[in-house]
């Protein structure tokens, strides 16, 4: 199995293309990044196994394969979540895990503010979904968050990628497997993948910070 897979197809292609445009408003952006989502989905799926299952057609009996254990998907919060939609298209009846991390802009760092995920994963086929992977920070601890519940067969699905994130992510996880759209060229100071698409998630959802604040309740209030 390749580490690395670039899913080459003109209608990734021509999607990321639409992506990276400046131009590009926030509801066509988020339309793309799902379609992006469930084109990448057929490739990292591509070899899950089958059981065979005996199914009654209005003509007659017969063996037909299905998915042989229900897969888990895991968005990394927030800009996962545009990935999730297409995802699902492909395999309807995955699990859904959600993971929170946002990069600290100084240090570049992922910090951990949310786990929701099955107890045990051990035997599950997991893919984790971020449409970039830019220092690999947030990849990387995923796959520990999720290797900490069992999980050692991981794919990462990702729209983008630079070749720092891929180099971080294989040096700590050197079994994971990363399928993307397009391999860039490399990160600016500041973290971010050149030529890339800016922030995905910003971008997805009109906002203009992908850092957290907690908001305190009126009840906790003194």
């Amino acid at each position: 199995m390749e580490r690395l897979l670039v899913v080459e197809h003109p209608a990734v292609a021509d999607r990321l293309a639409r992506l990276r445009s400046a131009a590009t408003p926030t509801h066509v952006f988020r339309k793309l990044l799902e379609e992006v989502g469930g084109l990448l989905a057929v490739e990292a799926t591509r070899d899950l196994p089958l059981r065979d299952e005996r199914v009654e057609t209005p003509v007659a009996l017969t063996t037909a394969k299905r998915i042989a254990v229900r897969p888990v998907v895991a968005p990394i919060l927030r800009a996962g979540l545009g990935l999730l939609p297409g995802f699902l298209w492909v395999i309807d009846d995955a699990i859904v895990a959600h993971l929170g991390f946002y990069r600290d802009p100084a240090t570049l760092r992922a910090v951990p503010y949310y786990a929701n995920m099955p107890e045990d994963l051990t035997g599950r086929r997991v893919f984790t979904l971020d449409p970039m992977l830019a220092t690999g920070n947030s990849a990387t601890a995923a796959l520990q968050a999720l290797a900490s519940r069992g999980a050692r067969n991981v794919t990462i699905v990702c729209a983008i990628a630079a070749p720092e994130g891929v180099a971080t992510v294989h040096a700590a996880h050197p079994d994971a497997r990363i399928v993307t759209g397009a391999l860039d060229e490399r990160l600016n100071e500041h973290g971010y993948i050149i030529p890339g698409l800016g922030d995905a998630g910003d971008r997805m959802f009109g906002s203009t910070s992908s850092v957290p604040v907690t908001v305190e309740s009126a009840s906790a209030r003194p």
